[in-house]
């Protein structure tokens, strides 16, 4: 594993041991014993077939589902046993997915708000920030516009900038550019690299296309539920040997 992150710090953002977890009683086993560090201001992309288990380590990272066997920690503290995981996903992480998940009767401006409801800014507060963050992903001429009249790259960028709504220092992707085309794939690419070097954001991102992981500087591959690789972009360092 890399011996710092970009900038030289030694900080752990994500650790895990001997992660396990296992669904169907025991049947079904999507994670078979993951050891990974995942540092401050890494871009990390996790990659493998399908049914690998690298959305079910997103899952888990990001306190979605919690693991059968093994320790989890976000800076050192143990995300199962995380007395509040609501506000652990909506401040310390911003969540990006596939399927946008954008309230089709919200426009724009309110779609990114949502995570903010909680969080004690006024109505202003609020709606400035959104408009600042949608302004930054290009689509500040949008903002009363409603989900369905957005492209599929649009709707993703909302999802993005509401992602980023509470300020989050780590971002989580999962196959964020799988339903778009191959245009759309790559400006939404460059924008979270973009937004990973500007705003000093972690970012993990799940992805299937090794044409996407390889624009990380470091790539974890899996398969069958285990890490198979994990290097930088220059030279991966297997571990399947």
């Amino acid at each position: 594993m890399p011996a710092s992150s970009p900038d030289g710090s030694n900080n752990i953002v994500f650790e895990a041991k001997g992660l396990k977890k296992s669904y169907d009683g025991g049947h079904v086993l999507a994670l078979r014993g993951v050891d990974l560090q995942i540092r401050e201001g890494e871009f990390v992309a996790i990659t493998g077939p399908s049914g690998c288990g690298k959305s079910t380590l997103l899952q888990l990272l990001g306190s979605f589902v919690t693991p059968t066997e093994g320790s989890l920690t976000f800076r050192g503290k143990s995300i199962p046993d995380m007395k509040d995981a609501s506000h652990y996903r909506s401040h310390d992480i911003g969540f990006v997915f596939q399927a946008f998940h954008l309230l089709p009767t919200f426009t724009v401006l309110e779609n990114v708000q949502i995570p903010m409801f909680e969080g004690g800014l006024t109505v202003a507060q609020r709606t400035d920030r959104a408009k600042e963050l949608l302004t930054s992903v290009g689509l500040g001429h949008r903002l009363t516009h409603f989900p369905s009249e957005l492209s599929g790259g649009e709707r993703q960028r909302v999802a993005i900038a509401r992602g980023l709504a509470n300020g989050p220092s780590v971002v989580l992707a999962d196959e964020p550019t799988g339903n778009l085309d191959s245009e759309n794939a790559k400006q939404i690419l460059e924008l979270l690299m973009k937004l990973h070097s500007e705003r000093k954001v972690t970012l993990t991102l799940v992805t299937h296309d090794p044409s996407i992981a390889e624009m990380a500087g470091r790539t974890i591959r899996m398969k069958d539920g285990r890490v198979v690789s994990d290097g930088t972009s220059e030279s991966s360092i297997s571990l399947s040997k």
